[in-house]
This record gives C-alpha cells, structure tokens and sequence, in this order.
C-alpha cells in the first residue's frame, strides 16, 4: 500500500512541476512574441483614478499613435492600458520616494500622465523616458501636445 501512496504522490509532484514548467513558458513564449516587433520598453504603470496606487510591473508597446502597456505576468496579449498620444499631457515628472523606491528599479523615473479623464503615473530607466518623451513630442503637425513647465 506504502508503494502505491509514494508512486501516486510522485507522478503528483511530476505534473505540478509540468504546468509550472509550462506556464513559465508560455509567460516567456508571450513576452518573447511581444518584444519581437521591437518598439517595446519595460515599465510599471500606476492608475490614479483606480485608487489602489499599486505599481505593476509590465511592458509598453509602442504601436502608431499609441503606447500599448501589457502585464509582464499575463497570458493574454491584449493590453491592459493604452495612452494615447493625441490629447495626451505630461503633468509632472519626479525620481521616486519612500515605498516606491523599493516596488520599481533603482533608475527609474516617474512621468505623471493625463489621456482624456485617465490619470496615471508611469515608471521607466531614464533612457525609456527620452524615448517615450522624443515620441510623444513627434506627433504630427498640429496634434495638441502639452509637456507642463515641470518637465
């Protein structure tokens, strides 16, 4: 009886460490098929309006005229967020404080953004916020772009 009990309890172990294997997996198949069009950045995404403030780790997607951010942690690839750069404001930009400095990178930089009545706050190396603010200021001719004084 002993024998069967270890022989179940190991084939068990065996599948739990499949699915494991082949969730990790998938989660690396998706973020490899994100990044494969180029045009992508990592950063954390905080939503104002939601009122939780929780930082989430994710990737931004730069596709035309707009930032496409999905979740690093995800299966689907649909984007949890999307900024549109039409219309888009730069309220505030700052390094980050307190709690944050342990939720986001060491070099991260913080960029508060207004789309439309969406407030949120997004957190990138400083070398993805040139980039994000050289193709927010690149928009076409007479697209209202307005990058506030404390930029």
């Amino acid at each position: 009886m002993g024998e069967h009990l270890a022989m179940d309890i190991g084939w068990v172990l065996a599948a739990v460490v499949l699915v494991a294997v082949l969730l990790f997996g998938l989660m690396s198949l998706r973020r490899w098929l994100l990044e494969l069009g180029g045009g992508t950045v990592e950063c954390s995404l905080r939503e104002l309006d939601s009122g939780s403030g929780v930082w989430r780790l994710g990737i931004g997607r730069y596709v035309g005229d707009e930032l496409q951010w999905h979740r690093i942690f995800g299966y689907g690839r649909a984007p949890r967020s999307v900024v549109h750069r039409r219309g888009l404001m730069v309220i505030n930009r700052r390094t980050p404080s307190g709690e944050e400095t342990a939720a986001l990178t060491p070099d991260a930089q913080i960029v508060e953004l207004k789309d439309g009545d969406h407030t949120l706050e997004l957190a990138m190396s400083m070398a993805a916020l040139t980039g994000f603010l050289a193709w927010l200021e690149s928009s076409p001719p007479g697209w209202p772009i307005d990058l506030q004084s404390s930029i």
